[in-house]
């Protein structure tokens, strides 16, 4: 089932505290960018972020789902309510997540 885009434009709204997140229409989904990195997405109406330390330190009885069929786990986000929280947690993840990749010619 696809994500709602009202559910999309209010995370997107969540997260307007930080500098340049963006999103990506993928499939029925949608993949979220914060910095031009890949922090997680929209997955059937449920906000998923990659696993990181610090992500796992601030949400310790975090529960892991799969976005898709064949995808690695990733973390619920279920406090979508509180923005400092949000903007926290994404700052906190950007450092440990992977550099964006080269595309190859």
């Amino acid at each position: 089932m696809p994500s709602n885009k009202e559910f999309l434009d209010f995370i997107l709204e969540q997260l307007s505290e930080l500098d340049e997140i963006s999103y990506r229409p993928m499939m029925g989904e949608f993949t979220i960018y914060y910095r031009d990195k890949i922090i997680g997405g929209i997955y059937d109406d449920r906000f998923l972020l990659k696993e990181t330390k610090s992500a796992l330190k601030m949400m310790p009885d975090v529960e892991k789902q799969l976005p898709y069929t064949g995808a690695r786990e990733m973390l619920v986000v279920n406090n979508v309510e509180d923005r400092f929280f949000l903007k926290e947690l994404i700052e906190a993840m950007y450092d440990e997540l992977p550099a964006k990749k080269k595309r190859k010619l």
